[in-house]
């Protein structure tokens, strides 16, 4: 995509979610906020009249649109529509339809396709619900593994982040009583060696400080609840010191990690399974999670909670999920920009340190 002065803020597509979610509803909130113009161009990937469906029970939404149905006609002072299709579609809000999935899965793969064109720089997508969204065309589990297979990615991790912490998994939508063979050395480094690339490529961080968390309850007890952790975690971390530049400490006891706030001591933590590092997260993130792909060769984000069937429609989802989604999308994609033009010329990433250095110390003396 040709670039001209206008299009200097990332062009960030929005897929829409499940039609009977809370994903337009928080789309449509977060674009009603002006600021959001100054930082990006948005294009919404859905239809207008899915979008005007729930904007006309949202009366204090107030945002300029243009409806496009190809990319030079972006416009980067409006939110832009994709109309990924024309016909009337049923929307019931709160209800589980195959109607709502189908349409999800239309305006997620439009948007990959135009990530994957250089149409836009980043994706930000709503929640969808896997019951509806699973079929032999979309044979996947939700974003990641799909995001994963379509762009060729080797591995990727999911990422959650928030102002206070960042929490990555190990593994991710595995039911519990299979958790335990994924627990793997060779599983352990690899996503090690994930999150410190993240750390340093994708948020400026050269030499970043991880946690890892146990599998066991109280880390095993020196092998007294489980021997995961001293067979396993921590020999995994010993190899990992010997070829990464972060610092990596652990295992942790989980519970007591969060509860005593270890976690605001290091730049991101290793959780073994889902609920172990999502449930602190939500818990602490003060509802401005962000869900981050890492390991794509592009930026993708979302928001950190689901489909919110039992509010859809009814004018109550918090935005601020959304609104940190886009934001996290937008510093990410300039972050990787900085990083490869600083491997261009390391000279300039010196001289940006120094006078980083200098301003922290002119304010230190202020």
């Amino acid at each position: 995509m040709q670039t001209s002065p206008e299009y200097t803020r990332p062009v960030i597509g929005i897929s829409c979610g499940d039609l009977n979610g809370i994903g337009l509803e928080l789309i449509i909130k977060t674009v009603s906020n002006s600021r959001l113009l100054e930082i990006c161009t948005p294009i919404i990937f859905a239809s207008n009249k899915a979008v005007n469906f729930y904007r006309k029970s949202m009366p204090e939404s107030n945002f300029n649109v243009q409806n496009i149905k190809d990319f030079t006609r972006i416009n980067p002072k409006q939110v832009n529509i994709f109309n990924c299709w024309e016909e009337e579609v049923a929307i019931t809000p709160g209800q589980l339809t195959d109607t709502g999935g189908q349409y999800a899965i239309l305006s997620l793969t439009t948007a990959v396709q135009a990530l994957k064109d250089g149409q836009i720089q980043g994706l930000v997508t709503a929640p969808i619900h896997k019951k509806n969204t699973h079929t032999e065309a979309f044979p996947y589990t939700g974003h990641t593994p799909y995001l994963k297979d379509t762009f060729g990615a080797k591995e990727v991790v999911m990422l959650m982040v928030a102002s206070n912490m960042k929490v990555a998994l190990l593994t991710e939508h595995v039911p519990v009583n299979e958790i335990a063979p994924h627990i793997t050395k060779q599983n352990i480094v690899s996503k090690l060696k994930m999150v410190e690339e993240s750390m340093v490529r994708d948020f400026g961080i050269d030499k970043p400080k991880i946690a890892v968390l146990g599998l066991n309850p109280h880390a095993g007890d020196e092998g007294l609840i489980g021997n995961e952790e001293e067979n396993i975690i921590r020999p995994a971390i010993r190899e990992f010191k010997q070829q990464g530049r972060s610092i990596v400490q652990g295992p942790f006891s989980a519970d007591a990690f969060f509860a005593r706030g270890y976690h605001e001591r290091f730049d991101a933590v290793l959780a073994m399974y889902h609920d172990q590092g999502l449930i602190p997260f939500k818990s602490l993130a003060h509802g401005e999670g962000v869900n981050f792909t890492a390991g794509l060769p592009v930026v993708r984000t979302s928001p950190d909670h689901g489909t919110a069937f039992d509010i859809a429609g009814k004018n109550k989802a918090d935005e601020s999920s959304m609104y940190s989604a886009i934001f996290t999308c937008v510093d990410i994609i300039r972050q990787r920009m900085e990083f490869t033009e600083n491997r261009k010329n390391p000279l300039k990433k010196v001289t940006n340190r120094l006078l980083a250095n200098a301003v922290d110390e002119r304010i230190d003396l202020e």
